[in-house]
């Protein structure tokens, strides 16, 4: 067992599988029946010359990348924003960075535990280019769909409204995992939901920045609650354990089996 998480953990092997999972996030985006809704939303953003911080769950990543294109376009303008993934320096992270470089985004890397002074210093200078940030508020340790203030603090530093953002499929599989992620399968229907820009006052207090954490996680919670009616599920319910809890709790479910 030791030697098999070896080979998967080499770098012929994570090259191999960063690419399958590109083909497949492609694959399902080019046989799904997709509606956008709030695309205009970016379009306002880079018409105005403004730029955003973008957040989604983490256990709705997958598909994100096919969006950016569309959001990241101004339509009067013809200006072209980048978009910068935000990401930790767990494995999981290095991943999925990876992945973004096919997609033609750039990484900045951040502790799985906290947003230290560089990168936060990092974030705002990007963001104050004019280019975007898009970010899980729940990655990567969790409790999933539950926001960390770190994103209000930048959000309210860089002077840039926060874009909710999520999609759904008909065909899926939610995962057992820690962010019950949302695997999307091929040949249905799906939805993008862009929800309404959250404009963080320039001055807040510990409370305040607490007022705004709650106002966003609510709102991105009835967004993805939303793509899921809309796609005929039942929500999926937020996870009150983090990472670490969860798969303690999986590996004591596993010992008694």
């Amino acid at each position: 067992m030791a030697r098999a998480r070896r080979v998967l953990r080499s770098t012929a092997a994570l090259w191999v599988m960063r690419r399958i999972l590109y083909f497949y996030i492609r694959a399902v985006y080019a046989t799904t029946r997709w509606t956008v809704e709030g695309e205009e939303i970016g379009h306002h953003i880079n018409d105005t010359g403004r730029s955003a911080l973008v957040a989604f769950w983490h256990g709705r990543i997958l598909m994100m990348p096919m969006l950016w294109g569309r959001f990241t376009t101004a339509r009067t303008t013809r200006r072209e924003a980048t978009m910068h993934i935000l990401s930790s320096s767990h494995s999981d992270g290095r991943f999925m960075s990876g992945i973004s470089a096919l997609f033609k985004m750039s990484t900045i890397f951040v502790s799985p535990t906290r947003i230290g002074s560089e990168a936060l210093r990092t974030m705002v200078r990007v963001l104050k280019s004019g280019s975007y940030i898009s970010m899980t508020p729940d990655g990567p340790n969790g409790p999933s769909m539950h926001a960390n203030p770190g994103i209000v603090v930048v959000a309210k530093l860089a002077g840039v409204p926060i874009v909710p953002m999520t999609y759904a499929t008909h065909h899926r599989r939610i995962l057992p995992t820690w962010d019950s992620f949302h695997l999307p399968l091929p040949f249905g229907r799906g939805i993008f939901l862009l929800g309404d820009p959250i404009e963080i006052p320039s001055s807040l207090d510990e409370a305040g920045i607490e007022n705004w954490r709650t106002i966003l996680e609510t709102r991105l919670n009835a967004l993805t609650a939303e793509a899921d009616r809309r796609m005929g599920h039942a929500p999926v319910a937020p996870n009150q354990l983090d990472r670490k809890s969860w798969q303690a709790m999986r590996r004591a479910q596993r010992a008694k089996s």
